[in-house]
């Protein structure tokens, strides 16, 4: 485990002398952090094995829903309900309160979304989720593009934000939300986006590229901190780059990162948590700032 440094500044977010820790292991595929801060518990999924776990200082790692429907990215809501996105089924769900599973989206326009991927929760509840193809999973292919959607589960609309990526990944918000910031897996970089007042995006432009160099690993799970800085997983391990798209360092780990999370457990000796999922575990490391929502 190695933080390598592009700038000084990045000792305010990171401590000199942090380390990742590793709080468990054993998955197929670890993916999805997200954390609730209702119940002060980290979700994440285990793809492979169609399994959803929690994780808390208290209990460590405990079985919540199998199967997932092979779920990927995972997002909680302002109610404490998880958002999932299953890449079997080909859908986004929400697991209530009470355990029940309800089906949030399967079509656009009359077609059949491609592969789930990732899900953020906007404040006012609408959904954002990337909709990649992959023709690993064998599904056939209803839409003809990859794209990003904007789900408001309070009137049930669906609309298409973005049609014109490659492999859309990873999603994240500004901590004003006026941006989106979007990661392409297969062309290694990361685009942001003005947020209309509609939910619309517009504006896109260039916002970082990955160093294919660096190592294994491809541009996935994309979170923001309190400050606006981008964190990404990627070739090498977690880029971190400031909101003016500069360089400020990258975590490496013993293993490819796929995804990863801010998290503040109370009275833990966690702190600030970056959480993060890499190939078969589960990592924490202690920072300096907050996650952006």
């Amino acid at each position: 485990m190695n933080i390598i440094r592009y700038s000084d500044r990045l000792d305010e977010l990171i401590s000199p002398g942090e380390t990742a820790q590793k709080l468990a292991s054993g998955f197929g595929f670890a993916e999805g952090p997200a954390w609730c801060p209702h119940t002060n518990r980290l979700y994440l999924t285990d793809f492979m094995n169609y399994r959803i776990y929690t994780w808390s200082h208290e209990d460590g790692l405990r079985l919540f829903r199998e199967p997932s429907g092979r779920a990927v990215g995972l997002a909680v809501d302002a109610e404490g309900r998880l958002l999932s996105c299953e890449t079997e089924p080909r859908r986004i769900s929400r697991t209530e309160q009470d355990g029940t599973v309800t089906v949030l989206v399967t079509h656009y326009q009359g077609s059949r979304i491609n592969n789930t991927n990732d899900v953020i929760v906007k404040k006012d509840g609408t959904i954002y989720f990337s909709d990649p193809y992959s023709t690993a999973l064998g599904a056939p292919r209803d839409l003809s593009f990859n794209g990003v959607y904007r789900y408001d589960p309070k009137t049930d609309t669906l609309a298409a934000v973005v049609e014109d990526f490659n492999r859309p990944n990873g999603l994240a918000f500004s901590p004003d939300e006026s941006l989106l910031y979007i990661d392409d897996t297969n062309e290694q970089n990361v685009k942001v986006y003005e947020v209309a007042p509609d939910g619309s995006l517009c504006n896109g432009r260039p916002f970082a590229e990955l160093d294919t160099a660096a190592g294994p690993g491809a541009a996935d799970g994309m979170k923001v901190d309190e400050r606006g800085n981008v964190y990404v997983t990627g070739p090498g391990g977690i880029w971190i780059f400031a909101p003016s798209g500069e360089r400020l360092g990258r975590i490496e780990l013993p293993e490819v990162a796929a995804n990863l999370c801010f998290g503040t457990p109370p009275e833990s000796p966690l702190g600030n948590t970056l959480f993060i999922t890499a190939t078969s575990s589960l990592y924490s490391l202690k920072l300096n700032v907050r996650g952006a929502v």
